[in-house]
């Protein structure tokens, strides 16, 4: 029992400490701006760009080092005078829509926005058809014989009231 107990403050403590460094790993503070206005510009870029890496974080929140050569980049345009809008065309110039983690609905990026909804769909028909199979299967096996003899003189008897 104490062993239980131990491995558990373990795992607690070792899941603390994952969350506490967890905003450490992506920005390095060499990347940091010097302009406190740029550089939460260019935070807020880099939230919505994807780590083509990763693929389910931020360039922000990604350690890939293809994430921070896209941090750097985003960085070097808002430095050289860009707006945050050219900044985010120019990346999706070079790595296309995917690399926006809210792609535009268009399409070409009609499978990211509508797949999850067929795949649902689809799944909820091919289980519908499966129960119904089953059910209609169910009531065919349950069909009864005609009776015999024996059965409809029996059954013949109940219904008269002369068994009882």
């Amino acid at each position: 029992m104490n062993k239980v107990v131990n491995i558990g403050l373990y795992l607690v403590f070792f899941n603390l400490i994952s969350i506490w460094a967890y905003p450490t790993l992506a920005v390095d503070p060499s990347e940091i701006l010097a302009d406190p206005v740029l550089e939460s510009r260019a935070r807020e870029i880099s939230k919505g760009l994807r780590c083509l890496v990763c693929q389910n974080q931020s360039i922000d929140d990604s350690d890939a080092d293809l994430a921070k050569d896209l941090r750097l980049l985003v960085r070097e345009r808002l430095s050289a005078g860009d707006s945050d809008k050219r900044v985010i065309q120019f990346v999706v110039s070079r790595y296309g829509d995917f690399v926006l983690m809210k792609p535009p609905f268009k399409l070409s990026t009609i499978v990211l926005w509508l797949g999850p909804l067929v795949l649902i769909f689809g799944g909820l028909i091919t289980i519908g058809i499966f129960f119904r199979r089953r059910s209609v299967a169910n009531f065919k096996n349950q069909q009864s014989k005609p009776l015999s003899k024996d059965e409809k003189r029996r059954l013949n008897e109940i219904l008269k009231g002369d068994n009882l």
